[in-house]
């Protein structure tokens, strides 16, 4: 599995696409059939009129929320190596809110808050 790698402007052009093809060789030439990329979140969800509400904001925030995550950059960037896209689900007590619950993943996986809000080079 291939996930949380971080994209430094000022690194070498091509590097990423370079480590990914390296991983999925190296993982073919040991014999494995599969290679995860990791997730790329809120993507798959669906704004529809009768979608649940939480399928509606995150579709919305999958749309617009370019500027806190490249949700929209990362699906791209893993789509051109032709993944099969599976969908993750969260659990969660029923007492927990999804938002809470959701906060606490994307804190977890971004590095804190200084990695959400894009403050962390």
């Amino acid at each position: 599995m291939i996930d949380l790698m971080r994209h430094d402007p000022e690194g070498p052009h091509g590097v990423m696409d370079y480590l990914f093809t390296r991983a999925a060789q190296w993982a073919r030439d040991q014999g494995m059939e599969r290679l995860d990329l990791g997730m790329a979140p809120l993507s798959g969800l669906e704004d529809r009129r009768m979608a649940p509400v939480f399928a509606r904001v995150g579709a919305l925030v999958f749309e617009e929320g370019g500027a806190v995550y490249g949700f929209q950059g990362l699906r791209a960037y893993k789509a051109k190596f032709g993944p099969d896209w599976r969908p993750k689900f969260i659990a969660a007590p029923p007492t927990t809110p999804l938002p809470l619950a959701l906060l606490d993943v994307a804190l977890l996986t971004s590095g804190g808050w200084p990695g959400l809000l894009g403050l962390k080079r």
